[in-house]
């Protein structure tokens, strides 16, 4: 028999999680839409104790046990965090100070003393953030296709090149021990295997924040374009091995995106579910049933929407917690990871669209935040790799095709 009960511990906890969201996150939410590049310190320092257990899971592909050899759930549990988190709002749950996509980076790719090294810090101290660099202006979904380049001069590697769409890159590169991970080639002529991810220190001569990008939702987290201008980072910054093997490089970016792709999934069902869950009280509200075991031909328009946005949620999550449960076990996630990102990510974009259409004039005023988590709701089918991209590795993985057979 198949058991979705959680432990009483975890529930109190997501319990504790969704108070947060309701009476810490909802309260500022339009504020902080549309106050873009303003920073919510107070919430920031409030969140801070939580947010050392938000953030992806340590070792992608190796199982966590705990005392008793039993696995630590620790990425399904962040998605059950992040989840509830979203539901208050996704652009303040982005901004939340925590290790991010950098700190993934160094879990995927790091050795055990890189990861001692560069994730201590969030376990103490003042707010700080990760992010990672991999997107370029003229190689989006194409990660592979990267052109910014690292070279060896003695002790330590000179960056240059340019990264856009950052999350978190400026509070990363510019506050409170932040740090961020660019991926550049060490050698073009080695294609995919070329390519490595480096630390590079908050505030490192080189690397410059040019723009922070003004968005259509998750407008709380900002989303920064990053230079790196002959910027010198010590060689031990390297993440991993130097050597250049075809087997290598790519396969580490891969890795990344199998720990954090889940968790993406699980902040559009939070938002979602916060547009389900609206549009439930308001049928209420005005006594409009919604009728369960009830033949579908006898359903009203309204009742077969909102039992479909239902539907689309919960397989979202279902493939959301397999996923996250599949990297505790230290099993590879590569296609239940895409599965998960991909539905998510078209379910919570069609669900909060119904949403907005099903509360009339009202959905699209700013009166109340659906039209919010409308804006909110597209991003997470684009970043982390896009719908297109998630789709392709599926078929992939299925067919067992390579990238050159299937593209």
């Amino acid at each position: 028999m198949i058991d979705f009960e959680f432990e009483p511990q975890v529930v109190n906890q997501t319990r504790m999680y969704h108070s947060v969201a309701e009476q810490m996150m909802r309260p500022i939410s339009r504020e902080y839409d549309e106050r873009e590049h303003e920073h919510p310190w107070d919430f920031w320092r409030a969140m801070w104790a939580a947010s050392r257990n938000l953030g992806p899971a340590a070792d992608s592909g190796k199982a966590d046990k705990s005392a008793d050899g039993a696995p630590k759930l620790r990425n399904l549990y962040t998605c059950l965090s992040t989840e509830e988190l979203c539901w208050g709002d996704a652009g303040l749950f982005l901004s939340i100070p925590n290790p991010g996509l950098g700190g993934a980076a160094v879990a995927a790719a790091g050795t055990p003393a890189q990861k001692a090294r560069f994730l201590k810090r969030f376990a103490e101290g003042e707010p700080k953030w990760g992010a990672m660099a991999i997107t370029e202006p003229g190689c989006g979904s194409d990660s592979a296709a990267v052109t910014t380049t690292a070279t060896r001069d003695g002790d330590h590697w000179v960056i240059n090149g340019t990264k856009i769409f950052c999350t978190a890159g400026q509070m990363a590169a510019e506050k409170s021990e932040g740090f961020v991970v660019v991926w550049a080639t060490v050698d073009r002529s080695a294609g995919r295997a070329g390519i490595k991810p480096f630390v590079v220190e908050h505030n490192t001569p080189g690397m410059t924040v040019v723009r922070v990008e003004n968005k259509l939702g998750i407008r709380a987290s900002d989303t920064a374009m990053i230079v790196f201008d002959n910027c010198r980072v010590p060689a031990d910054h390297l993440l991993g091995s130097a050597e250049v093997k075809p087997t290598g490089g790519f396969k580490d970016v891969m890795a990344t995106f199998d720990a954090t792709r889940p968790i993406v999934a699980a902040m559009a069902i939070g938002v979602g579910r916060a547009a389900l869950d609206f549009v439930r009280d308001y049928l209420t509200e005005q006594k409009i049933p919604v009728r369960y075991g009830v033949s579908p031909r006898r359903l009203t328009a309204v009742e077969r929407d909102f039992m479909e946005m239902e539907t689309h949620l919960k397989a979202a999550r279902l493939l959301t917690w397999r996923a996250a449960w599949m990297l505790d076990m230290g099993m590879r996630n590569n296609l239940e990871a895409s599965m998960a990102k991909a539905k998510a990510g078209r379910a919570v974009t069609l669900i909060t669209q119904k949403a907005v259409e099903m509360l009339g004039p009202v959905g699209y005023s700013r009166k109340i935040l659906v039209e919010k988590w409308m804006r909110d709701a597209k991003i997470n089918d684009i970043f982390e790799g896009t719908q297109q991209i998630n789709l392709m590795i599926v078929a992939r993985r299925i067919l067992d095709y390579s990238s050159k057979e299937l593209n």
